[in-house]
């Protein structure tokens, strides 16, 4: 796995995340998305998904696969973000992106993702950072289209019947993917 040094935005610091850190990025990804603690930031699912977001093993998996960072945010020693990143060439892959819900909506977001493409140029020489949303969340997609990613009409189907990623409430979700050009 690439680590970096720990970086600092004010405040803010950056580090690659642990296996103790686990629990807590667990928690952290659910009440960004799920659930009812969700619903006090702008980034929820809960009106289109029921039940887990991920899970202590699917974010084991992130922390130790070859190419991949679980890059964690921190403010003042307490977890504040995350996001995935994974080496996929000359383009990253950017995933898992959680803010407390709490935090939302304050430029926080805007500083994770610039460090996880900062991250990405720098670590891989990465030129295009890539990540799929789901197509119905027309607010998200709109925020990242303000952070320079574009839509690109690609789309894969939603796992249904596979509950690792959640239950869909709705029956026409996709994954969209959206890239941004990096050099």
């Amino acid at each position: 796995m690439d680590t970096a040094p720990a970086q600092d935005s004010g405040q803010l610091t950056f580090r690659d995340a642990a296996d103790n850190d686990v629990s807590a990025l667990v928690e952290l990804i659910e009440s960004a998305y799920r659930g009812e603690p969700s619903r006090s930031g702008w980034t929820t699912e809960a009106n289109i998904l029921k039940g887990q977001r991920t899970d202590p093993d699917g974010v084991r998996q992130v922390i130790g696969a070859p190419g991949s960072r679980l890059l964690v945010a921190e403010r003042d020693g307490a977890l504040v973000a995350c996001c995935q990143l994974e080496d996929r060439g000359r383009a990253a892959y950017f995933g898992m992106f959680a803010v407390r819900p709490e935090l939302q909506g304050g430029g926080l977001g805007k500083v994770i993702i610039a460090e996880a493409e900062r991250a990405a140029r720098e670590n891989w020489g990465a030129t295009e950072m890539h990540m799929t949303v789901i197509s119905v969340r027309e607010e998200l997609l709109a925020w990242y289209e303000r952070r320079g990613y574009r839509r690109t009409g690609a789309l894969s189907p939603f796992p249904y019947g596979d509950e690792r990623f959640g239950i869909p409430q709705r029956d026409d979700l996709a994954f969209e993917l959206l890239v941004k050009d990096l050099a």
